[in-house]
C-alpha cells in the first residue's frame, strides 16, 4: 500500500488507511512534536489528535496533494497550539537528538569533555528558543525540510520562513557565543 491508496481506503471509512499512515508516520511524527514541546505524553497526544483529525476529515483531503507534508504541518501546527495553551512549555529541555545531530563532529574519544559541555551550552541555548522558532529548527534541521518545503507546511511566504529561520538561528548563534552553526 501507498499513502494514495491509504487516503482512498480512508475517504471509503476503511480504517486501514489510517492504521497504514500511523505505522508509517507515528514515531517521525512525534519525534518532530517532542522536539517543540519536549514533553513525551503531551507529543504523543498532539500526534494521536492529529491522526484523529485526519480520519475525521478524510472525505476533504486532496488526492492530488502529498500527504507526508500535510501531516507534518499538521502535527508541527498542533505541537505549536500546545505550547501557546501551556507556558510551561516556553522554558523546556533540549532533546538529546536534536543536541547530538547540532554537535555531531564532537564523537572522539579525545573531545568527549567539550563534547559534554557543548551539549549542555546548546541544550540551555535551546530552552530560550520560542516555539515557533524550535519548531524552525526541526523542520530545517531535524526534518531537514527546504525553506520552499517549510513556507508550503506553514502556509507562509518564502520571505517569512527565511526571516524567521534567520532569527531562530541567530538566537540561538547568540546564546551560544559563537558562529559555528551557520548554514553552509
Amino acid at each position: 500500500m501507498n499513502d494514495m491508496e491509504a487516503i482512498r481506503r480512508l475517504k471509503r471509512g476503511d480504517i486501514g488507511g489510517l492504521e497504514y499512515f500511523v505505522a508509517r508516520y507515528q514515531v517521525k511524527a512525534t519525534r518532530a512534536a517532542f522536539l517543540i514541546v519536549q514533553d513525551k505524553a503531551v507529543a504523543e497526544d498532539v500526534v494521536q489528535e492529529t491522526f484523529i483529525r485526519i480520519f475525521q476529515k478524510s472525505g476533504q483531503f486532496d488526492e492530488e496533494r502529498a500527504f507526508e507534508p500535510y501531516f507534518m504541518r499538521s502535527v508541527i501546527n498542533a505541537a505549536l497550539n500546545a505550547c501557546r495553551n501551556d507556558r510551561r512549555f516556553v522554558s523546556i529541555e533540549a532533546s538529546m537528538e536534536v543536541v547530538e545531530d547540532l554537535i555531531s563532529e564532537a564523537t572522539s574519544v579525545e573531545s568527549s569533555v567539550e563534547y559534554a559541555e557543548l551539549k549542555n551550552e546548546v541544550r540551555e541555548a535551546l530552552k530560550q528558543l520560542r516555539p515557533r522558532e524550535r519548531a524552525a529548527i526541526v523542520q530545517r534541521y531535524y526534518l531537514e525540510m527546504s525553506e520552499k518545503e517549510m513556507a508550503l507546511t506553514l502556509d507562509a511566504a518564502p520571505g517569512t520562513v527565511k526571516w524567521l529561520l534567520n532569527t531562530a538561528r541567530n538566537r540561538l548563534r547568540d546564546l551560544l557565543g559563537r558562529g559555528r552553526y551557520d548554514e553552509q
